[in-house]
């Protein structure tokens, strides 16, 4: 038995000389500096008397010193718990006495705050700091750079990733070696990633997005990253003539599209653009064809399943549609009460299975048996409609599923309507308590720059467009919608701020 994931990343690598990542000081990693400097940490971890199975939570700034930690925990048998660089010591607290880690690796200037919670757990806490530096890496320097990778089998779990939690506690959802590998194999064939591509790679590396399927893809295909720690506009701009391809949220595109030195002569070469995590509205999907030539592709995925559509790489890629059910992964609308699989056109639950879905929720035996049905489809929670093409449109979460006076409105199909309108930028739609009835629609409008919006003008653009249940009964324009850090509208946030609108 092999280490399964990354013996199949190992089995995949180029020529060991060739870069895999270059950061934007030209700092760089070869292939063979991948193996070796992932192996002396791996040495480290298990020093540290990490196990197989055990986790290793990590909240540290990206750094390709981070990247190779994930690299090292999968070789030692671990099992990587990525968490977010905005979470406060409170929230921390929760995800390592839930996830009980044996190695908790945090920046250095939160050690002191962090250090309580890491004895409660019996978790050796370790440092790595924004340059790579910390006691982590003190070990990892003095250890060898050679490791006999821990023998891993296809179900055993390589990560846990916690949800966003935006209702209730956040559960940790298991990924397996082959749930994180299938998919790699999946997207390398279908985004037809080769050992040429070079990935603009700008994401966050504690989410799916950007952990995943940017890294995992890139050295399935034995390509490279260009790999900073954020996205700055500048430094894109820079490097996009370095890259064949880019993965981006959508706030990356409306960013690009902000500034007159993202032109098509600029994009030329490049190959792929991608979007994810977050809804990409139909406009920016249009100005964006528009300035450059290029049709973003907009797949759907999650944290418990990795990605389960995508638009073609070759073929239309439709305007807020989020594509066709990659191969292996099975798709189906159902209704959310019954389970019942609804008509062609039909709006339900999205459901899906493949070797892509997630072992379950950690510790959580009784949620992760609710979130899925007999035969095994997973309930998403999304819910979405398949067209006569059989292109998957989500039109919201089922959460966000406004009922008005008995009738249903889905914030997608609302938000598509007030983006179409002049000078606006970005919209959301939300229900919040109505005495008459039960919830009223609210949008909320983001302008576009230099633009002034008159609420009035958009309640009047909306007349002919849409059934009267479906119109907003209040309209609010903020300078910026709130975000999370992978660019999905807090709507949650926004219901708090506007519950009020119909009282007295």
């Amino acid at each position: 038995m092999t280490n399964h994931l990354f013996s199949e990343i190992r089995a995949n690598m180029p020529d060991l000389a060739k870069t895999f990542l270059e950061t934007a000081d030209r700092t760089s990693l070869s292939y063979g500096d991948v193996i070796a400097r992932s192996a002396r940490y791996a040495n480290a971890l298990v020093r540290l008397g990490l196990a197989p199975g055990d986790r290793v939570a990590v909240q540290v700034e990206k750094t390709p010193d981070a990247l190779m930690l994930y690299l090292a925990t999968v070789r030692a048998g671990g099992v990587f718990l990525p968490l977010n660089t905005a979470y406060t010591p409170a929230e921390i607290d929760y995800f390592v006495t839930d996830a009980e880690p044996a190695v908790f690796v945090c920046d250095p200037s939160r050690a002191d705050a962090l250090q309580e919670t890491a004895s409660k757990v019996g978790a050796s806490l370790q440092t790595l700091d924004a340059s790579g530096k910390g006691s982590l890496l003190d070990l990892a320097e003095a250890a060898s750079d050679t490791f006999e990778d821990v023998a891993r089998d296809a179900d055993d779990l390589a990560a846990i990733l916690y949800t966003s939690g935006t209702t209730g506690r956040s559960k940790g959802a298991m990924l397996s070696h082959e749930n994180l590998a299938s998919n790699a194999r999946t997207l390398v064939k279908y985004w037809q990633f080769t050992a040429d591509d070079v990935l603009l790679h700008a994401l966050p590396i504690f989410h799916t997005h950007g952990l995943f399927v940017a890294t995992n893809c890139l050295l399935m295909a034995g390509g490279s990253l260009l790999f900073l720690p954020k996205f700055d506009l500048d430094t894109v701009l820079g490097l996009l003539p370095r890259a064949t391809t880019m993965m981006g949220v959508p706030t990356f595109y409306t960013r690009l599209l902000g500034s007159e030195a993202f032109t098509r002569d600029l994009v030329a070469h490049i190959r792929l653009f991608i979007s994810g995590s977050a809804p990409l509205s139909a406009e920016t999907h249009k100005e964006f064809s528009a300035r450059t030539g290029h049709a973003i592709l907009e797949r759907y995925g999650m944290t418990e399943t990795n990605m389960n559509t995508s638009n073609p790489y070759e073929g239309d890629r439709r305007p807020g549609t989020v594509g066709f059910p990659l191969p292996g992964v099975a798709l189906r609308i159902a209704d959310p009460k019954t389970g019942r699989a609804l008509d062609q056109g039909d709006v339900g639950i999205i459901e899906v299975k493949g070797p892509n879905v997630f072992q379950g929720y950690w510790r959580m035996p009784e949620k992760t048996a609710e979130e899925f049905r007999a035969d095994r489809y997973f309930i998403t929670g999304d819910m979405g409609r398949i067209d006569a093409d059989g292109y998957v449109a989500i039109v919201g979460r089922s959460k966000d599923l406004i009922i008005t006076g008995g009738f249903n409105v889905y914030p997608a199909e609302v938000e598509a309507a007030i983006d179409e309108i002049e000078g606006v930028a970005e919209s959301a739609v939300i229900g919040v308590p109505h005495p008459d009835f039960g919830e009223g629609v609210v949008a909320v409008v983001a302008p576009k720059k230099g633009a002034k919006l008159d609420k009035p003008a958009i309640t009047q653009a909306l007349a002919d467009k849409l059934a009267k249940f479906k119109q907003p009964k209040q309209v609010h324009v903020l300078n910026t919608l709130p975000r999370n850090t992978m660019g999905k509208i807090q709507k949650n946030v926004l219901r708090d701020q506007f519950k009020a609108d119909f009282e007295g």
